[in-house]
């Protein structure tokens, strides 16, 4: 067997290992930017920790067949970026439909979420949840509410007796 053919078999391997293992990812057409916009992309995603790499189609095709995700085939047409997010499932989609709204020229294909082919609804659902932080404050916020509204009447209480006690 040639070389070629062999180093084209492990970029599939490496493709196909990197749809098993990331936890989201989204395939973009990112056709009409210009170098320092997908810098700028890039920069955004490096910083989130998402892997943001272009792949020949056919090379991608083959992954997704490996990695049983073969409803991504029709998706795969035209120039195709892919976001690998190994940690967050939210950061990508956020990041890249953020990044659409800006810049018209930058496509939500489709993609993976947590295993599962993911339509452009579902990820554009994904983009608009909070991230794990915001989540996190929402958490503490609705924990203290009750204390918060106790500490409230109780104020209101000691108020209330101390201007009948005058």
């Amino acid at each position: 067997m040639s070389k070629t053919i062999e180093l084209k078999k492990q970029v599939v391997t490496e493709i196909a290992d990197k749809f098993r293992e990331s936890k989201s990812t989204i395939l973009v057409d990112y056709r009409g930017l210009d170098v320092a916009e997908v810098t700028e992309l890039r920069t955004q995603l490096r910083e989130a920790g998402v892997d943001f790499k272009v792949y020949k189609n056919t090379m991608t095709r083959r992954a997704v067949e490996e990695a049983d995700f073969t409803a991504l085939n029709d998706t795969l047409v035209g120039p195709t970026a892919i976001a690998f997010s190994a940690d967050d499932v939210v950061a990508p989609a956020k990041i890249l439909n953020n990044f659409a709204k800006d810049h018209e020229a930058l496509e939500i294909k489709g993609g993976v979420i947590e295993g599962n082919v993911a339509s452009l609804e579902q990820i554009k659902e994904l983009a608009d949840l909070p991230n794990y932080e915001g989540m996190l404050s929402m958490l503490l916020s609705v924990l203290q509410a009750p204390v918060r509204n106790f500490a409230y009447a109780t104020k209101a209480i000691a108020e209330q007796k101390e201007e009948q006690g005058a």
